[in-house]
Formats: C-alpha cells, structure tokens, sequence
C-alpha cells in the first residue's frame, strides 16, 4: 500500500483505486454528478481542468488535474 501522488501534493493509497477514467464521456460525467449527489465527489484539481475520475474502493470519485496515463505509470513505478 504506497501513497501515490494525483496533482498538487495530494495522495491516494494505490491499493484503494478500483479505476482511472477520462471526465469526457457521458457515463463519466454521469458518475460524477451522483458522487456529488451522495457527497463522494473529492475535487483535488486546486482549479484546474480536470483531466482524470480516479473511482475507489468506498465509491468515492477523486477529481484530478493529472492525466489518467500519468497516474497509471505513477502506480506501476510505485511512486
């Protein structure tokens, strides 16, 4: 369990990612109007675009201003 860094000095524990997803579909802006609704939407963009969903174990959804495929190597170097 490392702490992987999503933008900003912000961290999420890599084993609680169930998945990485682009914000541009309408499945993934669906996802994230009902994790605001339930107030499980977690904005870590500090005003940026967000460029990534990160969806968790606890159906929390992180927004994050770092490009999914930059997360994804982040994790497999363990960062």
């Amino acid at each position: 369990m490392k702490p992987i860094n999503i933008g900003f000095g912000n961290m999420v524990v890599d084993a609680r990612i169930v998945g990485i997803i682009a914000p541009d579909s309408a499945p993934s802006r669906r996802l994230k109007e009902e994790a605001r609704a339930q107030n499980k939407l977690i904005d870590a963009t500090f005003g940026r675009k967000t460029r990534a969903l990160i969806i968790t174990d606890s159906d929390h959804v992180i927004m994050s201003a770092i490009n999914p495929e930059t997360i994804a190597s982040r994790i497999e170097k363990g960062e």
